[in-house]
């Protein structure tokens, strides 16, 4: 049974305004590239001398942050050895013993002082930039020590504010927003890789 033509050109019509809005997206963020520049430059300089990369984020971002810490154990796009980098929503023995005993806000701090040393980084997403537990976190790894990062939607949010730098995209739509954090992902994991000196194939 095939679709009605108008039925296709609203399906149609849909498609290209989610493409249109990822590309003014994606355009608005390249004068965001310098920063992710300096990030993975000082990444590379925690990781090397022994530091260590946690992360933290909610559903999708939880996905991305797992992302993230993926590529820099395994490896992005060429070999070289694997990286110290912990998804905190991962262990989801210690989320869900932790959301129990201390309350849904506490499961990323508390994380983030067990894990964490003065000298690593946090890498706190969030796409509305308002998520208390990854606030929370952000708060307490620079309390301790940590960098905190923040890689949010349109700013300014509290989730920035919480942060020492932060990448904001300016985007309507969540999945926008998303799509733009995983390129920012690999974006920062290339300047990884470039600082450390990496071959490329």
């Amino acid at each position: 049974m095939t679709a009605q033509p108008g039925i296709r050109t609203r399906t149609a019509t849909v498609h290209d305004q989610r493409l249109e809005a990822l590309a003014e997206a994606a355009l608005l963020f390249r004068e965001q590239v310098p920063i992710v520049q300096a990030w993975g430059l000082r990444l590379a300089g925690v990781l090397r001398a022994g530091g260590r990369l946690l992360a933290c984020g909610n559903g999708g971002s939880a996905a991305e942050a797992q992302h993230l810490t993926a590529e820099l154990v395994g490896r992005f796009e060429d070999e070289r050895r694997p990286l110290s980098a912990i998804p905190l929503h991962g262990d989801t023995s210690s989320v869900t013993a932790i959301g129990n005993d201390y309350g849904a806000t506490t499961v990323f701090e508390r994380q983030v002082q067990a894990h964490g040393r003065p000298g690593d980084v946090l890498v706190c997403l969030s796409t509305s930039g308002r998520s208390p537990n990854v606030i929370a976190a952000a708060r307490r790894a620079r309390g301790l020590g940590l960098t905190a990062w923040a890689v949010t939607g349109p700013g300014p949010n509290p989730l920035a504010e919480a942060c020492d730098d932060a990448l904001t995209v300016r985007a309507a739509s969540t999945s926008t927003v998303q799509e733009i954090h995983l390129a920012a992902i690999h974006l920062l994991c290339g300047a990884v890789d470039d600082a450390l000196g990496v071959r490329h194939a």
